[in-house]
This record gives structure tokens, sequence and C-alpha cells, in this order.
């Protein structure tokens, strides 16, 4: 059985700052009452990207602009610097993720010339998945409910 989170903490929510300038522009926060919704959820924990839903893995790779999958699962390889050192690394490697009945959370790190993290709330059903709020994040987040 999955293991699940306490409910997601709304501070993380609210430290998702301004949207990285690589990705396009989402809303950097959330209505009161939406962030009232998503603290109650309870997240299943997410270990690797294949196990995002599909809808959410589209909408991840149309925010990189890539055809395929730009993002490593955690703890994998991907390029930390803006020198390459091995061609063919994805420059993103997810950190951690959860999904609940409605809404996944996708905390990821980017490398290049700015090591940075990143935090992106997605609503989702089988039919259709949007961007609800997303942007910069604190870095070195262990769990989607870390304060």
């Amino acid at each position: 059985m999955p293991r699940q989170t306490r409910p997601l903490l709304a501070s993380v929510l609210v430290l998702v700052a301004a949207a990285a300038s690589a990705q396009p522009p989402v809303s950097p926060t959330l209505p009161a009452p939406m962030r009232a919704h998503v603290r109650d959820e309870r997240f299943q924990i997410v270990t690797a990207v294949r196990g995002l839903p599909l809808g959410v893995r589209e909408e991840l790779q149309r925010m990189f602009g890539s055809t395929a999958m730009a993002i490593a699962d955690p703890g994998e390889r991907f390029q930390v610097t803006d020198v390459i050192t091995e061609p063919g690394l994805p420059i993103r490697r997810l950190s951690v993720a959860g999904c609940s009945q409605d809404h996944c959370l996708v905390y990821y790190e980017r490398g290049g010339i700015a090591h940075t993290w990143h935090a992106v709330l997605f609503h989702w059903t089988p039919d259709r998945t949007r961007v609800e709020a997303g942007g910069t994040a604190p870095s070195l987040l262990r769990s989607i409910d870390s304060r």
C-alpha cells in the first residue's frame, strides 16, 4: 500500500514564489479557498516520474518544452551545472512528489548556471490536467509536507 503523508501544509504552497524564467508563467499563489482545499487533502507519495499520472507527465513535458520526459528520477544523475560532462543527461531531477484524488504536487531541482528548486501544483483528472500554481521554491525539501 502506498505511503500517505500528513495533509499538505499550506506553507509549501505559500513558499512557491515567482515562476521560473525558463518555463511558461504560472500563478505563484493560490486563492484562499483552493489553499484550504489542498491543505486538507491526503497525498500519496510518488517515488518516480513514471508514477505520476499521464496527464501530469504530459503537462511537465509541455512546461519543459520537450517531446521526451526531460527529468530524472530521484537519486539519478542529471546535469547539475552548466558544464556539460555527460551529454544527454536531463537538466532536471524530481526531488519529491505526491498526488491526491485531484491534485499532484511536484517538487524538482533544475541544474544549469543556477541550481534552483521548483514546485508545481497540478489539478488533474483522467480527462484534463492543468497547472494551478508553481514557481521557484526553497531548496532541499525532503517531503511534500516539509515546513
